[in-house]
């Protein structure tokens, strides 16, 4: 039985967007290879997620490096897509980006129309979240940074520090693996965006629903 057949959840298609439901928020989940980003985006999301993870291959082993990464058989080719619902009104559509320094031309394209972006660390690898921060902070891309727990390791100011991120840009501990966990990110996330905003107009999402503008 494969995944999707088990997987409880709703397609998309079979779970339609609140009526009420006017703005949605794009945020994008970007990381170095094997972090834990289509394993957060699984969690959380309320729908059945779409992902594209294929099988790793040996010529692909040679171009990729896994060792940061043991026992990972399967990687993400194009992007991961998930969805979860804030209010009757907002709901936020969740992108994975692929890890794999060959498929990073896909992130710039992914960033366009986000309002935000989590930056997943593996704080064993925290050089592998340096083309991240870059990338967000030279399209202007609010971020939080979510330590993933893969065991002990590095402390949330040690992290701030590697990555030499200004004071402002939250970073908090997580467990991908967790759905309250990665909930607790995208509620930092939200009001990390709530609290830049210039003015108690602006303080809303700004895009609406592919549903709502069809």
């Amino acid at each position: 039985m494969d995944s999707a057949s088990s997987d409880p959840r709703p397609a998309r298609a079979d779970a339609p967007l609140h009526r009420a439901t006017t703005r949605g928020l794009k945020v994008v989940i970007v990381g170095g290879f094997g972090v834990g980003k289509t394993t957060m985006v699984r969690a959380v999301s309320e729908i059945r997620p779409l992902d594209t993870e294929a099988i790793m291959t040996d010529e692909g082993l040679e171009i990729d490096d896994p060792s940061g990464a043991p026992g990972k058989s399967t990687t993400t080719v194009a992007f991961d897509f998930g969805r979860i619902t804030i209010d009757d009104e907002h709901v936020l559509y969740l992108f994975g980006a692929p890890g794999q320094q060959r498929f990073r031309f896909l992130w710039d394209r992914l960033f366009t129309g986000a309002l935000g972006a989590i930056v997943l660390v593996d704080p064993h690898r925290i050089a592998d979240s340096w083309y991240a921060v870059d990338r967000l902070e030279h399209q202007k891309t609010p971020f939080v940074v979510a330590c993933n727990d893969f065991g002990e390791g590095h402390r949330p100011d040690e992290v701030r520090d590697a990555l030499d991120l200004d004071r402002y840009v939250p970073v908090i501990d997580c467990d991908a693996r967790s759905r309250e966990s990665g909930k607790g990110v995208l509620i930092t996330l939200v009001e990390h965006l709530y609290s830049r905003a210039p003015s108690p107009a602006a303080r809303r999402p700004l895009f609406p629903t592919p549903e709502a503008a069809s």
